[in-house]
């Protein structure tokens, strides 16, 4: 999966295009999520960026939900059951859990990818 998803990369110049290609990517090869993208940091506010999947809140402050915890630790959420997760912001009842990332670029935390799994929270590894 490594392999294809850097020949599917290799020559994008757009960041738009690459956060595209990329949830789509996500989105089509990982089993069991039901949404892939991208929320990308500005100031407090994390907005929606390229994703796959059913509509999706639009703007998330820092600190707020998952994703915006996750920006606040500067460090990967896994929560298993959103319901229980105090703040939890409900853009979509199909997803009952969450993988959340913080993405980095020179050291600079630049958003989060989040995925939440459906019905079933799986471990994602990429080797």
């Amino acid at each position: 999966m490594l392999e294809q998803y850097k020949a599917l990369i290799s020559d994008t110049k757009y960041d738009v295009t690459l956060l595209s290609n990329t949830a789509a990517f996500l989105y089509h090869n990982l089993p069991n999520i039901n949404w892939a993208g991208f929320y990308l940091l500005h100031h407090d506010t994390l907005y929606l960026g390229p994703f796959v999947g059913k509509v999706a809140c639009e703007l998330i402050t820092v600190g707020k939900g998952v994703c915006g915890t996750c920006v606040q630790l500067s460090q990967t959420m896994r929560v298993e059951n959103v319901h229980q997760f105090d703040g939890h912001i409900a853009c979509d009842p199909d997803s009952n859990s969450e993988i959340v990332i913080p993405l980095k670029l020179h050291n600079q935390l630049i958003g989060v990818l989040e995925l939440p799994p459906g019905m079933e929270m799986r471990i994602i590894t990429l080797q």
